[in-house]
C-alpha cells in the first residue's frame, strides 16, 4: 500500500526545536516519492540518513538523493551558499551517490555569501552574552539582506555586470555597519564567476516545474528544516531561525498552492532537545538531562555541539499541532528511554496557580512558569530490535497511547533505533 498520495504534496516537519530525527521518516518516504523538495533554511540544518550501516550527513541538499528514483529539489525559499552545496554533493558522492541529473535548485534561491558569515559572527559578538547562538553560517544575514531587498539570488549570477554592482553593493552597506573589515572582494567575485557555471545546469524555475509534477500525478515529499519552535513567527523569539518553519513555509518556499498538501507528519523526539540560548521549560540540568545526552549521543550533525535534553513537553508539541495541524506523528528516539524505569510528560504551564492555555511568546513570562509533570512507568527493556506495534512492551504502548490521547493526533510511525530499518509503522485511517 503506497504512503505517500499521487498528486499532492506529503510534509515532514519537526514539532520541537529541530534535531527531532526527521531524516530517517524521510528518507524511508522517499522511497516511493518521485521528487524531494526543501523549502526553506539552509546548511544551518543537519540531519544523518543510516543506510546499510554507511551514514549519510545531509545539510542543504535533499535526502531524496538517497532514491536513485527520485529528483531533488531546492526550493526559492532555501538559502544556498554555493561552495558548500559542491563540497556536500561531492562528499555524498564519495559514499556512493549518484546525483548527476536528478538535482534541481531554484533560480529566485538567494544566495549565501562567505560575506554573509562573517557578519554573523560580528553579530553574536555584538550581542555579546544575549547572543542567539546561531550556526554561524550565514543564515540570518542572508535572510535580512532579502527583507530589506538587497539580496542577491542565483539568477544574477547570469548577468554578471549586475552581479557584480549588487555585491559590491553589499560589502559597502556592511562595511559602513560594522567597519571596514577584511575581505578580499575581487577573489570572491572570480571564485562567483566559476560557481556561476558549474551551478549552471543544476539551476532551473522550479514554480512551473512542481506546478507539472503535480499535474502529472507525482508522489512529492516536502522535507522541512529546524521545527516550529525555532520559526520566525511562531518559535521562541529571538531564540530562533530566520525562516518560516511552519506549514506555511512549505507555500511560500516551494510556490504551491495550500490545497495540494495532502500529508502533514509532525515528527516529536520521545523527549526534548535544542541547541543554543532561549527557553526550554521541561529541561533537566541533573542526571537525567546528563543520561539523555548521553544515551541518545545529543550532539549536532552540523555544529557539532551538545544539545540540551529535557522530558517531552505535550504543551510544545500541542502548540505545534495548532499551528501545523499534523494528520499524523513520527515519534522518534524511544528506545532512548529503555532504561528509565520512571518517565515524565510535561502536560501543563502555570503561572501564579493559573495554567496558561497555550504556549507564551513572552519570554520572561516563561521563564516564571511552572511545569506540571504526568509520571508513566518505564519498560525496563531493550525494543531497538522491535519492528511491530503489537510487539513492544506494555508500558511503552502506554507511553504512545498517552501521547496521543493529550495531542488527539495519531502516532503513525515510532523510532526504535539509527537505522533505516529501526522503524516501526503502526498505520492510521485518514
Amino acid at each position: 500500500m503506497s504512503i505517500l498520495q499521487k498528486g499532492s504534496l506529503s510534509v515532514v516537519l519537526g514539532a520541537q526545536w529541530g534535531d527531532e530525527g526527521k531524516g530517517k521518516l524521510s528518507d524511508i518516504l522517499c522511497a516511493e516519492a518521485e521528487v524531494c523538495a526543501r523549502c526553506q533554511g539552509g546548511n544551518n540544518a543537519g540531519h544523518t540518513i543510516v543506510v546499510n550501516e554507511k551514514k549519510y550527513d545531509f545539510h542543504m541538499l535533499p535526502s531524496g538523493l538517497i532514491n536513485p528514483n527520485c529528483v531533488s529539489l531546492v526550493g526559492n525559499g532555501v538559502v544556498v551558499h554555493l561552495p558548500s552545496f559542491f563540497e556536500e554533493k561531492a562528499k555524498l558522492e564519495a559514499k556512493g551517490l549518484d546525483c548527476e541529473g536528478r538535482l534541481l535548485v531554484s533560480d529566485r534561491a538567494h544566495l549565501v555569501f562567505d560575506l554573509h558569515q562573517k557578519v554573523d559572527g560580528l553579530k553574536e559578538i555584538e550581542l555579546g552574552r544575549g547572543s542567539i547562538g546561531t550556526t554561524g553560517k550565514g543564515i540570518g544575514p542572508t535572510y535580512s539582506t532579502k527583507a530589506d531587498r538587497s539580496g542577491i539570488r542565483i539568477h544574477h549570477l547570469y548577468d554578471f555586470p549586475e552581479f557584480t554592482a549588487r555585491f559590491k553593493s553589499l560589502v559597502e552597506s556592511y562595511r559602513k555597519r560594522f567597519g571596514n573589515f577584511e575581505y578580499d572582494v575581487e577573489a570572491e567575485l572570480a571564485r562567483y564567476k566559476e560557481l556561476a557555471e558549474r551551478v549552471r545546469p543544476y539551476v532551473i524555475d522550479t514554480i512551473p516545474y512542481l506546478y507539472e509534477q503535480i499535474k502529472a500525478g507525482k508522489r512529492i515529499l516536502v522535507e522541512g528544516a529546524n521545527a516550529l519552535m525555532l520559526d520566525i513567527d511562531f518559535g521562541t523569539y529571538p531564540y530562533v531561525t530566520s525562516s518560516n518553519t511552519a506549514l506555511g513555509g512549505v507555500c511560500t518556499g516551494l510556490g504551491v498552492p495550500a490545497n495540494k498538501i495532502s500529508k502533514v507528519i509532525g515528527v516529536v523526539k520521545a523527549y526534548c532537545t535544542r541547541v543554543g540560548g532561549g527557553p526550554f521549560p521541561s529541561e533537566q540540568l541533573n542526571d537525567i538531562g546528563e543520561y539523555l545526552q548521553t544515551v541518545g549521543f545529543e550532539i549536532g550533525v552540523t555544529t557539532g555541539r551538545k544539545r540540551r535534553c529535557g522530558w517531552l513537553d505535550l504543551v510544545v508539541v500541542k502548540y505545534s499541532h495548532m499551528i501545523n495541524g499534523y494528520t499524523s506523528l513520527n515519534l522518534t528516539k524511544l528506545d532512548i528511554l529503555d532504561q528509565l524505569p520512571k518517565i515524565q510528560v510535561a502536560v501543563a504551564y502555570h503561572l501564579n496557580g493559573k495554567k496558561l492555555s497555550s504556549f507564551p511568546a513572552d519570554l520572561e513570562l516563561l521563564s516564571r512558569v511552572e511545569v506540571e509533570y504526568v509520571e508513566l512507568d518505564g519498560w525496563m527493556t531493550d525494543i531497538s530490535k522491535i519492528t511491530n506495534y503489537k510487539d513492544l512492551p506494555q508500558n511503552a504502548k502506554k507511553y504512545i497511547e498517552f501521547i496521543e490521547k493529550e495531542l488527539d493526533v495519531p502516532v503513525e510511525w515510532i523510532g526504535v533505533g539509527p537505522g533505516r530499518e529501526a522503524m516501526i509503522h503502526k498505520p492510521v485511517s485518514n
